[in-house]
Order: structure tokens, then sequence, then C-alpha cells
């Protein structure tokens, strides 16, 4: 090949020779012809060396190739003899010739090829323009540069021709890409001083082109210039980022750029951050990253850059920002140039998660925070997508991220984000999985957010994924899913209604949703069918569905029909369009089809439902939840109301006459009058002869029209049918019930009830039969109460409270006869879930284990049977949970039967009722004839009512009020719930505002019961056994103490108020605290009201009559404390008080049973949670308590810790074991560089935990209980784990400068572990498999400790000091097991007397550590090669 090129240069040559000769003889006539008046030097040189000028603006033409151009010329010039003045002359021939413009311009365009003959060969088609083939002669190079920088100005400030070229950008691209430059320094120079004169097109066409021109020696040089140049002037920013992206620099020199970079970040122009954020991205090192990133985040102001919303903001902007329509572009040019950044750069990803993740302030979130977020989750790549959605949602959890941030972000940015649709819908779907309320708060927001601003595609993937959330079958994302569909119809009904066929699809999923679920569904499904200018087309199917449903002979699906129905009803009644406004009275009435519709499908109701009394009375509840939650259309309401009044009295009420015809089971009695002037010709419920009716014709087919006019009735309907009535009567007297005011003070036809006495002596259906008729009775009072409860006549106050006793009365009537009467199964109550799901929760038809079935295996004492039954639903509520290990129990009396598992077959209170508890002292006086006042009656709310109001309000707060989100498997409905159907209406927040206002009520109840207590303990020289006690009210009182501390910690604990939403609600229940410690300031802040709070509940410390109140306080105080460490640091001297206290229970004794064990075991583990020193208390519990237990008598405890005896030392026992192996898991791990301190502090905390364990360990040869030794077995081989993986590798580091220290530890350790292996050897005899399964693991982790400390002497030069030895097989007290005896006893038992303490097995081998020598610390374990 270079033969073939030297040979086509040399043709070139000889070709060219017969022109130049030519040239020579008739030069005179080329230059008159080409010339014009060019100086002779210049053209003949030129026309020498190939080229021949033209011309005005025609191209040259070059007649040879270019190199063999640049080399003639050069060689003319080298070899005149005129050099080097010749080159002048050359120099100034081109000045003189391009000072005409048109030649200049021809001068910078390309040449053309010429060929003169047709011998020679073509030159090449496309030839450089002269100027550029006279750079590249180097001895004409600089003083050609020079005359193009002179003759630039002269355009500067031309524009673009109308040909389209623009000659400054030109001769700046004559300069590119130039072989070699002569001196590349004075043209950095040069090119420098042009950008500071030219305009600004020209100097970003110059700056842009320096990359191309300059060498890269200079590249470090003219990055100096042009980082100053950058602080001198932004809008060069993206031009100088663009050459500086193509320089060559060191690392300290980016670094530098970077930092101007950043300082002029907020200045530059909208359209120049995507150039300059990229040249920032990836720029980064993995090193800086980090950095660089975060600086990054807090330069980017992206809300700024939102479409201005007044004009005034918008007119500020107009210098800076472009039009609204392009920011959106500029915006996602910004997010894709992060986006491309993230993907390909790992670190950059990780930096991006690592700068939102340390902003810890609210307020210091940005947008652009969660563009990122919805960038990393939408890559793929370096696992960005997991670690967004985990950040996501602990910033939303710590409430750092709020709602309102990313309402901004969808309002200013929706252009941008709908690009992140698929990422939004995929976090939304996670984050409403979640079972914490604010984060599925969150996951809420992005669904709406991204309905009701992105396109339809998009809205149709939202309601598509909704119902998938609904399909579920788990029940905290179903009931967010529906609420969410719900708040959309409501919000977006139009846009709702095209995806109606969606939410129908619903309807085949709906066996396993709750009665409120179903209500949200058909709420949604038929306020999209019959709402307002709807018509749509899921009408049809709708009704054929709730017919299909009604008529089903299934209770479960008939059920579903008939709320579905009456939700129906509700959408298509209500007066949505009059509700707040006008002062006209009269709202706009239905459509006659319209209320036709309405009244049809309650003909179809109550037709479907008159067959079956159950059905019956879901009808008549879910109606009055609808007048209650709905405001429906006047006509519809006196279509209902117009003959329920009517029925009721037909149906439930009768006049009082002399006597009550009929036979009856028992005789029947008009009791708990209330009206005492109308005993005559007054009104009665008609309750016993209606159940012994419908007993008498209970295997008959239901109907309630038989032999034409006589009327069936059902006593179930009784208390629905009076809720309706009353609801009824609401509406229409606008709350005033005066009209129905008889039915709360007239007496129900019961029973004597003094038979209760002679149960024993009753038939089975007798029992039954009584049984049934208190639960009516007690449902009737509860509804009656609910009813009148928000009266506010005294009169009516007082027979509220009337009925609150009878029901206390009654209900401890009716736990006598449920003792009685074991497996009966009440009659319902609650009708909106299944009969068999109710039937589950009763206790075992068993009477031996009724007490402890519906109490997870609670027991009772038998004072229970007396007390009212107020305080026995509270026994079982308040119980803490049975631990699972075998605690010693004292022989108790026959349990009762608690009412708590009876719960959901009682009527449901209202939330209002609870407002019962702040009545005090009610009174009226009775009239005589002459309308005299001759009595005075006074009412006042006792112990007992205050008990049954107080756990009630706890279950609901315990229901509403979720301490810890729980997480429930599919399908499966909780029996916690049951029977609060009208309790699931109301929100959370709802509920925590009521309690808000009963808060100061329930701090005068708890200070009342502090006071009885005081009183007590003064009147009886300082205990509360004393004589006279009144033992019933003791008990009440202990109960109503117990309730409020229950109910405060239940409150507090609720996870939504450590959201920044329910913020103001903690401030102002905090507050109610405060208040009654002393008077607050105007504004008190958060944390000083946790601590006046805190200080208030601490004072009733002195007052806690029981244990498990003891821990109820407790846990209230943890609550309260939060996290301020002075609050904190009071727990545990506090729970030491109660551990050293004496609690009496009120016949005298001593408290005992598996209640008083957990909660002891419950406040032992708080007070090793709070301790300062754990080893210190496990030392002096165990060293002091335990040995002063041991030297009293067998009924004697501990004088340190009196609740500390021979029944109660298993829970300690266990409490210190486990905490003691918790405490060493979390010693921190040695390493060999840690300094002498660390390792002598390290070494002191193992010597006492060792030293805790030994004592520990012994402490088994004196309570040698089974349970004991289980929980030794256990707990210690967990313990000798834990040494060997942290404690013997700093025994590795530290045996050389602390032999003294290591040899005393192991052979403390030496004789636990010797101890150990006595309980092995004592579980094999006793052939217990509860024990011998623990013995093969701590076998196992006893033989590894042997060659571990062989290792670590090894390791330290002194294996020589360990052998291993044979061990006898000894029982716990150190007696040698003689079945295992083996021929080598003798020996061995003379080797182990010259040792350190002795033991163990024939087989086992025993290292030991022998010091003398070395002064090395050893140890012994054993290795039972027998197994």
């Amino acid at each position: 090949m270079l033969r073939k090129k030297r040979a086509s240069a040399e043709k070139n040559e000889k070709a060219t020779e017969a022109p130049k000769k030519k040239s020579r003889s008739s030069g005179r006539s080329i230059k008159s012809t080409g010339q014009g008046n060019v100086d002779d030097v210049y053209a003949r040189l030129l026309l020498e060396a190939g080229i021949c000028l033209k011309p005005g603006n025609s191209p040259n033409e070059i007649v040879v190739d270019q190199a063999v151009f640049q080399k003639r010329l050069h060689n003319l010039l080298k070899k005149s003899p005129q050099y080097p003045n010749i080159i002048k002359e050359f120099i100034s021939g081109l000045e003189s010739y391009i000072e005409d413009q048109e030649k200049f311009k021809s001068c910078l365009l390309p040449c053309v090829p010429q060929a003169l003959d047709e011998s020679t060969s073509s030159v090449s088609s496309y030839q450089e323009s002269l100027v550029r083939l006279l750079l590249g002669v180097e001895i004409l190079q600089s003083s050609v540069l020079g005359v193009l920088f002179e003759k630039l100005p002269e355009f500067m400030f031309e524009g673009v021709e109308e040909s389209g070229l623009n000659t400054c950008r030109i001769v700046i691209n004559q300069l590119k890409w130039l072989d070699r430059i002569v001196d590349c320094k004075d043209l950095a120079a040069k090119l420098l001083e042009l950008v500071a004169v030219a305009p600004l097109e020209l100097q970003r066409d110059i700056i842009t082109s320096l990359p191309e021109i300059l060498e890269d020696s200079q590249h470090g040089d003219i990055a100096q210039e042009l980082k100053s140049l950058l602080q001198q002037n932004t809008q060069l920013t993206v031009p100088i980022l663009d050459a500086l992206s193509s320089l060559s620099l060191s690392p300290a020199l980016l670094t530098e750029v970077r930092g101007v970079i950043m300082t002029t970040l907020v200045a530059v122009q909208l359209e120049d951050l995507p150039v300059i954020v990229k040249f920032i991205l990836h720029t980064a090192s993995a090193l800086d990253a980090n950095e660089v990133v975060s600086d990054l985040r807090r330069k980017l102001d992206l809300e700024s850059v939102a479409p201005q919303h007044n004009t005034k903001a918008g007119r500020k902007g107009l210098s800076r920002f472009p039009p609204d329509n392009s920011k959106e572009d500029c915006v996602s040019l910004l997010l894709d140039v992060i986006k491309t950044a993230v993907r390909f750069q790992k670190t950059i990803s990780e930096a991006w998660l690592k700068a939102v993740e340390n902003v810890v302030e609210t307020d210091e979130h940005k947008v652009i925070d969660l563009l990122v977020l919805f960038i990393l989750h939408a890559t793929n790549a370096n696992h960005s997508r997991r670690g967004a959605e985990k950040l996501l949602r602990i910033k939303v959890r710590e409430g750092h991220i709020r709602e309102a941030l990313l309402q901004r972000t969808f309002r200013d940015h929706g252009q941008v984000m709908r690009s992140f649709f698929p990422s939004i819908l995929s976090l939304a779907q996670i984050l409403l999985r979640s079972p914490e309320t604010c984060v599925v708060s969150f996951g809420g927001s992005l669904y709406k957010l991204a309905f009701t601003t992105f396109d339809s595609y998009c809205q149709q993937e939202v309601v598509g994924s909704l119902v998938t959330h609904v399909c579920s079958g788990l029940l905290g994302e179903v009931d967010s899913a529906l609420e969410l569909l719900c708040e959309l119809v409501t919000q977006k009904p139009e846009e709702m209604a095209r995806y109606a066929v969606f939410v129908k699809g619903i309807l085949d999923y709906m066996d396993n949703l709750t009665p409120q679920q179903i209500r949200r569904l058909f709420y949604a499904l038929s306020s999209l069918a019959f709402g307002k200018d709807q018509g749509s087309h899921i009408q049809d199917d709708m009704h054929i569905v709730l017919r299909k449903q009604l008529s089903s002979s299934v209770p479960k699906y008939r059920r579903i029909g008939i709320i579905g129905a009456v939700m129906v009803i509700g959408s298509m009644a209500s007066t949505r369009d009059s509700d707040e406004s006008s002062t006209a009275p009269q709202a706009e009435s239905l459509p006659k089809e319209r209320h036709r519709q309405v009244t049809g499908l309650l003909e179809l109701l109550r037709s479907c439902t008159e067959a079956c009394p159950e059905s019956a009375a879901l009808y008549y509840d879910e109606l009055a939840n609808l007048l209650q939650t709905y405001k429906l259309d006047l006509q519809v309401q006196e279509w209902i109301g117009k003959s329920v009044l009517e029925d009721f009295q037909e149906d439930f009420v009768i006049d009082l006459g002399p006597d009550i015809q009929g036979s009856f089971p028992f005789p029947a009695s008009v009791m708990y009058n209330l009206d005492e002037d109308d005993s005559q010709g007054g009104i009665a419920i008609n309750l016993l002869p209606l159940l012994a009716e419908d007993l008498q014709r209970k295997g008959e087919q239901w109907s309630l029209r038989q032999d034409k006019g006589k009327k069936r009735v059902s006593p179930l309907c009784l208390a629905p049918f009076f809720r309706l009535l009353r609801l009824c009567e609401e509406k229409q007297d606008h709350g005033d019930l005066e009209e129905i005011d008889a039915l709360l003070g007239c007496p129900v036809i019961l029973t004597d009830l003094d038979v209760v006495e002679k149960v024993d002596s009753l038939s089975k259906a007798e029992r039954e039969f009584l049984c049934s008729l208190l639960f009516y009775a007690i449902s009737w009072f509860r509804e009656v109460a609910n009813a009148f409860c928000r009266q506010k006549d005294p009169e009516m106050k007082m027979k509220v409270v009337s009925r609150l006793q009878n029901i206390s009365y009654l209900q401890a009537l009716l736990e006598r006869l449920l003792r009685a009467t074991p497996g009966f199964v009440p009659p319902l109550a609650n009708f909106d879930c299944d009969s068999s799901q109710l039937a589950a929760l009763l206790p075992s038809a068993a009477p031996p284990k009724k007490g402890k079935k519906e109490g997870s295996g609670r027991k009772r004492k038998a004072s229970s049977k007396n007390s009212s039954g107020g305080a026995s639903q509270l026994q079982e509520g308040t119980e803490v949970e049975e631990s699972q290990q075998e605690l010693p129990l004292d022989p108790e009396p026959a349990v009762g039967v608690s009412l708590a598992s009876y719960r959901p077959f009682f009527r449901e209170l209202d939330v209002e009722l609870l407002s019962v508890i702040q009545c005090g002292l009610l009174s009226r006086s009775l009239l005589d004839t002459e309308l005299h006042s001759h009595e005075r009656v006074e009412v006042q709310l006792g112990p007992a009512e205050l008990v049954f109001l107080l756990e009630d309000m706890w279950r609901k707060l315990e229901v509403s009020l979720t301490a810890a989100p729980a997480k429930r498997s599919p399908f499966r409905k909780s029996g916690r719930s049951v029977g609060f159907s009208h309790l699931h209406q109301r929100s959370p927040r709802e509920i925590a505002t009521l309690w808000i206002q009963l808060l100061p009520t329930l701090c005068t109840h708890l200070e009342n019961c502090h006071n009885y207590f005081q009183a007590m303990l003064s009147a009886n020289q300082g205990v509360l056994d004393g004589p006279g006690l009144n033992t019933k009210e003791h008990q009440l009182t202990c109960s109503v103490l117990q309730l409020l501390l229950q109910i405060l910690h239940t409150a507090f604990s609720w996870n939504d108020f450590t959201e920044h939403e329910q913020r103001p609600l903690l401030k102002s229940a905090l507050e109610v605290l405060a208040v009654r410690l002393k008077e607050q300031e105007a504004a008190p802040s958060l944390e000083e009201l946790i601590r006046h709070s805190f200080e208030y509940l601490l004072n009733f410390r002195s007052s806690v009559p029981t244990l498990s109140s003891a821990l109820s306080l407790t846990q209230l105080l943890i609550v309260i404390s939060a996290n301020q460490m002075s609050c904190r640091e009071q727990i545990a001297p506090l729970v030491r008080h109660f551990l050293c206290q004496e609690w009496v229970a009120p016949p005298g004794g001593k408290e005992r049973g598996v209640r008083d064990s957990s909660s002891l075991q419950a406040l032992l583990s708080i007070y090793l949670e709070y301790t300062e020193d754990v080893l210190r208390t496990v030392e002096d519990i165990a060293g002091t308590g335990v040995t002063e237990l041991m030297n009293t008598a067998k009924d004697g405890s501990s004088k340190t810790f009196p609740t500390l005896n021979r029944q109660t030392f298993l829970v300690f026992y266990r409490g210190m074991m486990v905490k003691l192996e918790k405490y060493v898991q979390r010693i921190p791990p040695a390493r060999q560089g840690d300094g002498n301190e660390v390792q002598c502090e390290q070494l002191l905390t193992w010597n006492l935990a060792v030293r805790d364990f030994h004592i520990l360990v012994n402490l088994v040869k004196v309570f040698d209980s089974r349970p004991v030794i289980n929980v030794c077995l256990k707990y210690g081989r967990l313990f000798l784990e834990t040494f060997l993986k942290l404690g013997m590798p700093l025994l590795d580091f530290s045996f050389k400068k602390h032999k003294e220290d290591v040899q005393s530890l192991l052979k403390t350790f030496q004789l636990s572990t010797r101890q150990l292996h006595h309980m092995c050897g004592h579980s094999k005899i006793r052939q217990d498999t509860g024990l011998t399964n623990h013995v093969p693991a701590l076998k196992k982790s006893l033989e590894q400790f042997v060659y571990r400390v062989k290792a670590m002497l090894a390791l330290n030069h002194c294996q020589e000091a360990f052998w291993l030895g044979n061990l006898k097989n000894r029982d716990l007290q150190g007696e040698e097991i003689l079945s295992q005896r083996s021929q080598a006893d003798d020996q061995d038992e003379e080797e182990d007397a010259s040792q350190l303490p002795e033991e163990e097995s024939s087989d086992e081998e025993q290292s030991r550590g022998l010091e003398k020598e070395k002064k090395s610390s050893e140890e012994e374990e054993a290795t039972d090669d027998s197994d």
C-alpha cells in the first residue's frame, strides 16, 4: 500500500509539471484574467502551489491534492531567497486580498477541484477551504491566525445571511481539528480575548468549539479560565459545561468546577437546568456522589418552576422562566437526566436515596424528593425499586412526607407525573396493603389524585386496582378500598359512572364481606345507579341481584339483600341538593316515578322479611340506620313512620289491668315500673306472654298474617322495632321524644325473679326460658337507655340511670342462671352477622371448662359470683393473657360465668349513652293528688352502673382505636368486633373526640377512687383489709379504677396519635390531664404537656389496690412518657415500688393465681427493661430476694420483695433468665483493634453476666421443680451459645493482658456448666420428655465450648495447660448416679478432687484449666460419648 501511495504521488507531481512551466511562460495572461489587482507574490505562490483564485464569490479551484498543495507552498516559501521576508509579503497579500468581504468568504468556503487535462487523475471530491489549507502550513499558521482574528470583528454583529451562512461561525470552524497547532497557548489566549468582546451567540460558538480546537495540554488552563467565566456570566453556563464535558480534567479541578456550578444553580435559566444537572451527575465519582447529590437536591427547587397561580408572581418570573406551556417540558427533560443517571450509575441511585433519607424535617422535603422516589421506583436497575418503596413508607410513617406535598406535586406537575403512572399505581397498591393507618391514608391519596389528575385510561386502571383490593379478602385492605371508592363516587360521580361496570363486579365477591363493607359497597353502587342525572345502566342489574338475594332461603344471602336494598333506598330517596342550603324548609320532593320505586322496594322488603323474625329485625335495624345517616325525602319519611307507632303499640304494648290473662311457664308479674303514679291504667311491655307464645309455636311455620287477622309477633323484634320508632320520632320532632317518653318508665311483664334462688330445682326448659326472658329484658332496657340518654329533662335522666341499675341487677341474676344452664344459646340481639359465628364465641357447654373457655384459659375467683354484672364483665376483660408456662396456682373455688362472652347477644349501646357517666346526683319530687310535693326521690350513678358504662367504653375504644395495626389473614373475621355495627359507622377520630370530651369526667372518677382508697388506708392504719371492710364496694371501686386506667391506656395507645394530623387531638387530651395538676400557660408545648400529664398520673401510685391495677398504671405511664427520658427514668423506681409492696386481696389473703402471676410477670419484665443496670438488678433479686425467701417458712416471702414467694418464684426466675439472655445478646462483639479500656469494660460486663448466670443456675438445687429446670435448660443453652459467639472472641484478644480476669470468668462459668450437666442427667433419669428435649442441643453446645476453650489457649500458646478428664454422672444435688458408674470411678474421683469444683458423667470429657505454670484460665465441659 505504501508503494502504491508513493507511486501515485510521484505520478501526480509529473502530471502537474507541464502546467507549471506553462504558468511561468504565460503568467501575465493568467494574472490578468484570474487575479485582478492581487499582490504578485501571494497569487503567484498560490498558483504555483496548485490553487487558482477566482473573482467575486466564486469558489477557488484546486488542481492538486490538499497535502501536495501544502507541501509545495511550504517548500516554495522555505526555499525562496527572500525567506523569511517572503512570508510577510505573502501575509500582506492575503490581507489585501480578503479586504473584499466577498473574496474573504470565498476563502472560507471549500475549494472546487479542477482537472486540467484528461490524462491527469482527478483529485478528491471534497476539498478544504483556502484558509484552512493555509492554517495547515506550519510556517504560516500563526500569521494566518492573526489575520483571521483581526478580520473577525468586522462580522461579529452580523446575523445569519440569506444563504444561511454565518461568517464568524465559519471562521471558528476553520480552527477545529487542525493536524498541529504551532502555538496552542497563544491560540487559547486569543480565543478567550475574543470571547470577552464577542456577542452572546458567538461566545457560545467559541466556547463549545474549544475542545475541538485546542490540544490536550491546554485543557487544564482553559478549564480554569472557563471556571472564572462561569462565575461572571451565567448565560454561558450551558456552552461552558458542554466544553468542560469534553475536556480532560483532573478530579480536583473537576470538583472545583462542580462547586462553582452549584453556587450558580439557583440563578440559571430553567431551560439550562437539564444540562447543568447532567454535568453534575455524570461527573460525580463514587467517593463524592453522596455529597454532590445532597447538595444538588438542596439547590433544586421545582416549586418555583410550577405554573404561577397569581399574576404578580407570574410577571415576576417572566425574566427567568419560559412560558408555562414549556415549563413542564423543561422539568420533564430534567427528570429524564436524573433517570438516566440513576439507571446507569449505581452510586447516584444510592446517593439519591441517602439524600432523601437524611432529611428529617417535614418542611425541608420538596417536590423533587417525591419525583425522585417515583423515578427510582420506575427504574428496576440497582434494586432502587425496593429501596424507594421502603424509604417512602418510612417517610410517610414518620410524618416527614405528607399528603399536602403529594397534592402540590400532582397540582403543579401533573403532566410529568403522568409518565410515572405505573409506579404511582404500584406504590399505591403496596401502601394500601400496609397495616399502618397513616401509610394506608397516603396510598389512598395516591389513588385519588391519580384519578382526579390523569386521563381516562389511568382512571380505569385506578378503579380496576381498587376493585382488586376489595376482592382480596383482607379486612383492612377491603375497608380502605371501599372507602376510597365511596369517596370517588361522592366527589367525582360523573367520572365514576363510566366505570360502574367494574364496581358492579364486586357483587360476585360479597360472600366474605362484613356487614359494614356491604353497606359501603351498596352505597357506592346505588349512588352510581340512582344518583342525580346518572341514568346508569346498572339499575336493572342491581334490582335483579337484590330480588334474588331477598328471595333466597339462605340467611346469609338474605342478610346481604336486606342491607343492600336499604342502602339503595337511601340513595334513591336522599335529598342531597338541599342539605345545607336554604332558608326554605321544604326541599324539592322526589319525582313520582322515583317515589313509586322507593315505596315499591320498601314493600318488597317488608314482604320478604315478614316470614322470618331475624330478617324482620335486621330490616328494622337497617332502616333505623338509614334514618340516622341519610336525609331522606319527607314523603318517604312519612311513609316509613306512618305505621311504625301503631304497629309497635299493637304488637308489644298492652294496657295494665287487674290481672294478666294467659297460661305461662311462670306467673306473670309487672316489674320495673318507674312511673309510680301510673300504676293503675298504665301501659306495659308485653314480654313474658310474647316469649311464651313464641316458644309454644316454635315448630310452626312463621307467618305474620295467620288466621286472617291473628298476628304473630316475635320478641326478637322488640328492641329493633323500638329503635326504628325512636329514630322516626327524632326525625319528625327534631330530637324530641315526648310522644314516646312513656316507654322509658313503663313496666315490663316478667315473672317474680325470686325463682332464681331456686334455680337448681327447675327443669332445663324452665331455666332456658328464664335465661331468654332476662336476655330480652336486658336488651330492652339497653335500647331504652340508648333512646333517652340525650334528653335534657332531669326526670328522664333519672329514669335512664334507673334503667342502668335495672340492667346491673338483671345481669347479676342472669349470671347465676347461666351457671346452672350450660350449653344455653341466647336469642340474637345483633342481626347483621351469622348466628353460627356468634355461637362460636360462647363458652363450652361443659361446666368445669366454662370459666376457662371464654377467657382463653383464665380463671376467676369465687368472689366474682356475688358481684354485679358489671364487675363480672370486667374480670374477663381486664385479665392479662396467661403465660404459656406452668404456674403454681392455689386451689380456687368453682368458677362462675362471665357475661363478657355473651356480649354479642345484648343490644349494642350507642356511644352517646357513655355521656351518662357525667351525671351526678339526680333528684325529683313526687306530687300528691293536690299537686303538692310529698316525697323527694334521689338517684345516683352507682359503682356497678359506672363499671357497666366504663367497660363498654373500654371495649369500644379497643375496637375503634387500634394501638398497633394487626395483620389478619385473608377471609378471617375477628370475633372481637362482632356486635359493634353502630360503632363501625363512626370514624376513629370521632370516637377519639368523644373520649376527649368525657376525659375530665373520667379524671374526676379516677380521683374519687384515689380518695376512697386513701381514706380507707387512713381509717385502717395503712392497710386495705381492715375491720368492717365492705367487700362488694371495695371490689367495685377496684374495678372502676382498673377500667379507668385501661381506658386511658387504650386511648393514648392509639396508633394515629403519632401522625401529624392527629397531633392537635393528642395535645387537647394531654391538656385535660395537665390542667388538673396545675394551670397551664397560654400555649404549652407538647413536651411540657407530656411531663405534666405524667406527673399527674404518677400521683395515683399510692392508691392502686391490686397488682393488675399497678400494671395498668405502669403501662399507661409508659405510653404517656413517649420518648422523654426524664419521664422514662421514673418507670423503674415505680415498678420496683410495686414489686416491693405486699398485695392483699379484699378477704385478707394474698393475691395469687394465674391473673396475678401474669401481672407480676409483666411488671418484672418492665422493671428489668427500664432499670439502668440489668446485671446489678438481677443479682439483687437473685442474691438478696431469693436468699431471704429460702430462709423463710413455707408460706413466707422475701422481705425486700414481698411479691417473691414460693408460688411466684417461677415468674421471677423465668423473667431474670429471659432478660439476662437478651442482655448478653446486646453486648457489642469484641474486635482485635479495640483499646485496652474497651476490652476491660467488656470483660467486666461478661464477668458480671457470668456471675449472675451462676447464681441463677445454682438456684435449681433449692427450687428443683420441673418448670424451673425447664426454664434453666432452655435459657441456659441460649446463654451458652451467646457466650460462644460474643464472649469467647473477647477472651481470645484479652487473654494475654488480663489473664487473672479471664481465669476468674472461666472458673465461675465452669461451675455453671457442671450444674447444667447435672440437670441433663436428672432429665434422663426422670425420663421427662419435656426436659430431655433440651438435652441434645445443650450437650452439643457444651462440647463446642470445650474445644473453643482449647482453641483459645492454643491461640495464646498455652495449649499445654489444657487437658481432658472423665467425670461422673450426678444428680441435681451432686450425688453420683449409680446406674452409670464406670470402672474407673475411684480413679476419676481422686483426679476430680485435685481440681476446681468437680462434676459430671463417666462418659463426659471435661476440660480443665491449670493456671499454675502459665497462669492461664481454662474451662471444663463434657462430651457424652454414650449419646
